[in-house]
């Protein structure tokens, strides 16, 4: 490949597979390596490019598999270190680049190198976790809050101290301040890229550091007359514990290890409010990440000047650093129902599902599709006496949690469990699910998957939709329209965003539809037929 040519992993299209839920391969309930192994063909007919794995490393599943008790090796509710080569090696077959979770920010209570820290004060690992003194009175040592509730600090019997937690208590965060806790760390991601993966996706990047003097954070500023917020951590402002300037050294050093492996790549979650703006702090420079994702597109606001501001912070805060996009995932409930499901009807569900895929694999930037996405799958409806996430369960019921975005993917409408597997699955499979299986859209040209294929294999195409410039244009309010350019490659794409049918003439040149069946907005005699809540792409008329 000549060396101007872009890399990989910004041409790729992404597809995360949350194991526990993808595919059940032994039939205990839970999904698992085998499982996954035996549905990549599913993946690679998609026309995806690459697969992000979530954790499935040892682990006593407190937040499943995000509080990690050994690195590297496999939890046995998920396979062995051979099934994931077995994986590995299949995905590589089938062209697929393959892209593991790591989890630097904490581990489990259960870690070794957490036991061995909390017995004494002067261990050799005393100073791998977050450890500070109570105040006199015995409060903790700060106002810090964990995002699951509650102060961030837990009390310790056998060091008489609290130790910091921004999650769960099960989950003690890592001292990165400590240079034997990076080397431990990235000795966990030697072991994984001489196995052969293809990059990381880093979990919370933007918390692997915290200020070492444990000062305040101070409160969040919040509209006069509005009631206090569901989350404890809402009433701060995140600038004390996360987000410290002391994380980029460590990211130096591990970007320092990737380069060393060639084309390997790590994509960063990035949380936080300004999440733009730390998204480009995040990978811009050689010594930064590869790319990263924010939840900018992970929340509840849905509007065009929203999107447009969103993606077009990127490029004016950095003309080289590569963004990612998702507007799914295992932590946020499911698009179509995020966006779509209080605005659009019912029936228009599945449009609104193309359009907002359209809308994702045409911006700027690496996108990434969550399972099931390419389904059009609403969010799983899990009662409360099946709730099995930690944070649903203590904000219940002000959080929808995350249960809902984790439902078994639904495989064959006509089989228990909708064939996620034969034993009663760890989160049920809604009934809803069931029409929209894969073996019922796998047939239908009509379907969101046989779209889904369509829509891929054209952007496979078009060098603009994979890594051209953007440039917005000037419309309506409820119109998101830019143009997608790279040499003479041009690709206009409009969006209506409104539940009112739009008429817009495009201001530059004339276009015509592209030629990918499932979109309901069209071009007629030089003229964007946008019907509520549709997309179109277009092509320069000849």
């Amino acid at each position: 490949m000549p060396e101007t040519d872009p890399p990989w992993w910004q041409r790729a299209v992404f597809y995360q597979i949350y194991p526990r839920s993808f595919a059940d391969g032994n039939h205990d309930g839970v999904g698992d390596l085998p499982g996954i192994t035996a549905h990549l063909d599913h993946v690679a007919d998609l026309g995806a490019d690459a697969i992000w794995l979530s954790p499935f490393f040892r682990s006593p599943m407190a937040d499943f598999g995000y509080d990690v008790a050994d690195y590297c090796d496999v939890d046995p509710q998920f396979g062995t270190l051979a099934d994931f080569d077995a994986l590995l090696a299949r995905a590589h077959a089938l062209g697929l680049k393959v892209v593991i979770d790591q989890v630097y920010s904490h581990s489990s209570d259960r870690h070794p190198w957490f036991q061995e820290s909390q017995r004494t004060r002067s261990n050799p690992r005393a100073d791998w976790y977050v450890w500070a003194d109570a105040k006199p009175d015995g409060s903790p040592p700060n106002n810090w809050q964990s995002l699951f509730g509650g102060p961030a600090w837990h009390w310790d019997s056998h060091r008489r101290q609290y130790y910091l937690h921004n999650f769960l208590a099960q989950q003690p965060d890592l001292n990165l301040h400590n240079a034997e806790v990076q080397d431990a760390l990235l000795d966990a991601a030697q072991f994984w890229l001489d196995r052969g993966v293809d990059g990381f996706r880093l979990d919370v990047a933007n918390f692997y550091t915290h200020d070492p003097a444990l000062r305040d954070n101070p409160p969040a500023d919040r509209p006069g007359g509005s009631g206090p917020p569901a989350k404890p951590y809402l009433f701060q402002q995140l600038i004390r514990s996360v987000n410290q300037p002391e994380t980029f050294a460590f990211l130096a050093r591990l970007r320092a290890l990737m380069d060393g492996y060639g084309d390997r790549m790590t994509v960063a979650e990035i949380a936080g409010d300004e999440t733009v703006r730390q998204q480009v702090e995040y990978v811009d420079g050689p010594d930064r990440l590869h790319t990263a994702y924010s939840f900018a597109f992970l929340r509840d606001a849905f509007s065009a000047p929203y999107l447009r501001d969103g993606v077009a912070a990127f490029p004016a805060r950095s003309a080289t650093a590569w963004p990612s996009w998702a507007f799914s995932n295992h932590d946020v409930p499911r698009v179509v129902t995020r966006w779509g499901g209080t605005r659009v009807p019912e029936a228009d569900l599945p449009a609104f599902a193309r359009t907002m895929l359209t809308l994702l694999l045409t911006l700027r930037g690496t996108p990434f599709l969550y399972q099931g996405e390419e389904l059009g799958l609403p969010q799983g409806r899990v009662p409360f006496d099946r709730l099995r996430d930690p944070e649903a369960i203590a904000f219940w019921p002000e959080a929808i949690g995350r249960d809902g975005a984790r439902t078994p993917m639904p495989w064959a409408h006509d089989r228990p469990h909708a064939g996620f597997s034969d034993a009663e699955p760890w989160l049920p499979a809604d009934p809803a699910h069931g029409p929209l299986a894969v073996d019922l859209q796998r047939h239908d040209p009509g379907s969101t998957l046989a779209f889904a294929k369509r829509l891929l294999a054209y952007r496979r195409t078009r060098p603009a939709l994979q890594t051209g410039d953007i440039a917005f244009l000037d419309g309506p309010g409820d119109l998101l329209a830019y143009e997608r350019r790279l040499g003479s490659d041009r690709i206009l794409c409009a969006f209506n965003t409104s539940g009112a049918p739009m008429m817009w003439t495009p201001p530059d040149g004339r276009w015509r539809t592209a030629p990918v069946d499932g979109l309901t907005g069209c071009v007629r005699e030089g003229v964007l037929d946008l019907p509520p809540w549709s997309g179109l792409m277009a092509e320069p008329a000849a």
